[in-house]
């Protein structure tokens, strides 16, 4: 049998009877907690889930809809968005009796910022009104929706007391359900914690709605921010045991001690609000990139009209997590009702979102909902996000195709790492590796190393690497290359990326550049003396080769500035070799007494310092020096007070 799961949550004005429908569909009571019992209203989420067959007559395939009964109070608002975070469908109630109310205006606008676009409504207690009034009120419900994602959902008269509208309200529910795209499986499993209690024998169990990817027992997972890891002892959806948890179930984790939390901490320190993650490359952050989103619908509430100026101090709700920020916003104007702009979100704390999670922005006393928007960008500098707004915007814009998407975050001379791509984008690992692959095929993209940016920014950053090479050469003939320390200082401030200088040399010494010591230069490049030591260099090269292996020191050689600087430009091109700080030679002579030595110990087999000095006509001064640097280039070995030609 095969089995479709979708999450289906209430949504609705307190005492609209979200509850008694929900227990009327399923026969659970989503109230659990003996206050609601007492009040008679909702004060927490609850939780049930309703199966039902995908048509009529087959029982070979079914939906399960696991169902999140949120409250309808304007109190407990905070724990509504807690519930609808994570959903396929919306059931909306409005009351036949009362029509649309404040919270029904306010949780259709928290709907729409957080992405649900399907939805049915129950006109519920449709028992207490007459039935002539029924297609008035449905008409006002119509009208009511028409400026919203929703004016084409059905409307479904009910009565939780008479039964009325039950199987009308089922089939409704399923065919929303079957135009529903399956949650994809993209390798990156995480689930917000909703519910946190233990279990005698058992240990804490956490319970949510899991997305992006599967768990299964015996699995690691990290509970963030901050909370520690874990391992997942069992797993259970709807009461049922299982070994894997599939994305888009409401799903329980029964999990080992949490390691890294506080000895004795109730629940092993989780909470409502922290995240469930099976993906080793989640991180936390404190600064995200968002597109801030404003309803035009005008509701009863002034404080959810105010703008939003930059600096605003706002609470941000994202999954079941909510905590208070500021906003930066990409323009000097603030955002009014029924704009979007791009903004950035400073939070108090750190939270692990994804991009292109929603969220919603209530103001800071959490009495009214001002605004929703998806997260674009995780963890950018605290720079003032006006220079980032075009990229942004074309993010925003092309957020459901992975090509469009990569290509926007390239943009605006960017480079990313192959890793934080995947980190960042919301689609699996598979695809983007694929979509990368395409990318590059077509030439709009490249990737050299852990690296990858447009092939138009890697064009100008090496392009910008050789001008600084080809530069430096003219203003400095004298010198080898450019050191390759400025070198990384020029690719820095043309990438903005420190680590992608290796890359860049990688490239560089492909293409018509080699190494010379610690600088880079043209491949063929050799150094010139500047105009005036010409003449100082030629006399400090007759003089070494009239004395050859009995050479003046390196002081006598340079007994002025000018003869200083060009025996360091030669030692530098290696027509001189430097054996000490005094002792100096042509490095003819130095290649002429290195095959001297090798004959000799080629005949000898061994030889000390005493033999190889009357070999060669020299002093201890030279050779000792001359066998050292020969040692240290593998041409021979000393042992003890003796040395052989190197194997």
């Amino acid at each position: 049998m095969t089995e479709r799961n979708y999450i289906l949550a209430t949504a609705g004005h307190v005492d609209h009877g979200k509850s008694a429908l929900v227990k009327a569909l399923t026969g659970t009571d989503p109230d659990r907690l003996p206050e609601e019992k007492a009040r008679g209203i909702t004060i927490d989420l609850g939780f049930a889930h309703l199966q039902l067959p995908a048509s009529p007559g087959r029982s070979d395939e079914t939906l399960t809809l696991g169902i999140v009964d949120v409250p309808g109070h304007e109190d407990f608002v905070k724990n509504m968005v807690a519930g609808v975070g994570a959903i396929d469908l919306a059931m909306l109630a409005v009351a036949a009796d009362d029509g649309w109310m404040p919270q029904t205006e306010e949780h259709l606008q928290i709907l729409e910022y957080l992405g649900v676009t399907r939805a049915v409504v129950a006109l519920t207690k449709a028992d207490r009104t007459e039935s002539s009034a029924l297609p008035v009120v449905t008409a006002e419900l119509r009208a009511k929706l028409a400026v919203s994602r929703f004016a084409q959902a059905p409307i479904v008269p009910t009565s939780a007391v008479t039964g009325l509208g039950g199987e009308e309200l089922k089939r409704a529910l399923v065919e929303l359900a079957l135009r529903t795209p399956a949650r994809r499986d993209l390798g990156k499993p995480r689930m917000w914690i909703d519910r946190v209690f233990t279990v005698r024998g058992a240990g804490t169990v956490v319970t949510g709605t899991l997305l992006g990817g599967s768990l299964a027992t015996g699995q690691a997972v990290s509970l963030m921010p901050g909370g520690g890891t874990a391992r997942i002892r069992s797993i259970q959806n709807h009461g049922r045991d299982r070994t894997v948890a599939l994305p888009g179930t409401r799903t329980a984790l029964n999990l080992s001690a949490v390691a890294g939390s506080e000895p004795g901490a109730a629940h092993d320190g989780l909470c409502r609000g922290m995240l469930v993650s099976g993906d080793p490359l989640a991180q936390s952050a404190d600064t995200f990139d968002v597109w801030l989103e404003r309803s035009n619908r005008p509701g009863q509430d002034t404080r959810a009209a105010q703008p939003i100026a930059h600096g605003a101090v706002v609470r941000l709700h994202v999954g079941t997590a909510a905590v208070a920020c500021r906003v930066a916003l990409g323009r000097s104007e603030p955002v009014q009702p029924g704009e979007s702009a791009p903004a950035q979100l400073r939070l108090e704390g750190r939270l692990p979102l994804r991009a292109g999670e929603r969220f919603v922005l209530r103001d800071a006393a959490n009495r009214a909902t001002l605004a929703g928007g998806v997260v674009l960008e995780i963890g950018p500098r605290r720079a003032l996000v006006a220079r980032r707004a075009p990229q942004l915007e074309r993010v925003h814009q092309v957020m459901d195709d992975a090509a469009g998407w990569l290509l926007a975050c390239l943009a605006a001379d960017t480079f990313r790492r192959r890793d934080e791509l995947v980190r960042a984008l919301p689609f699996s690992a598979e695809k983007i590796a694929e979509t990368l692959g395409n990318l590059e095929r077509s030439g709009r993209v490249a990737a050299h190393g852990d690296w990858i940016a447009s092939t138009e920014q890697w064009e100008r950053v090496c392009h910008a690497a050789t001008d600084a090479i080809a530069n430096h050469e003219k203003a400095h003939p004298s010198q080898n290359g450019l050191p390759l320390a400025q070198l990384r200082g020029v690719i820095r401030k043309r990438s903005g990326s420190p680590g992608v200088s290796d890359a860049v040399v990688e490239l560089l010494l492909r293409d018509g550049h080699e190494l010379a010591g610690a600088a880079i230069r043209r491949r063929g490049f050799q150094p010139a003396l500047p105009a005036g030591l010409e003449a100082a260099a030629e006399q400090i090269c007759s003089r070494l080769a009239a004395r050859k292996l009995d050479p003046p020191t390196r002081s006598d050689l340079a007994g002025d500035p000018l003869r200083t600087e060009a025996l360091r430009f030669l030692i530098k091109t290696g027509k001189v070799v430097a054996l000490t700080e005094e002792v100096v030679l042509l490095h003819s002579d130095y290649r002429h007494a290195a095959e001297d030595v090798g004959r000799y110990l080629a005949t000898h087999d061994t030889a000390t310092v005493s033999e190889l000095k009357q070999a060669l006509g020299s002093s201890r001064r030279v050779v000792v020096p001359l066998l050292e640097r020969l040692d240290r280039e593998g041409v021979t070995v000393r042992v003890g007070d003796r040395r052989r030609k190197a194997n």
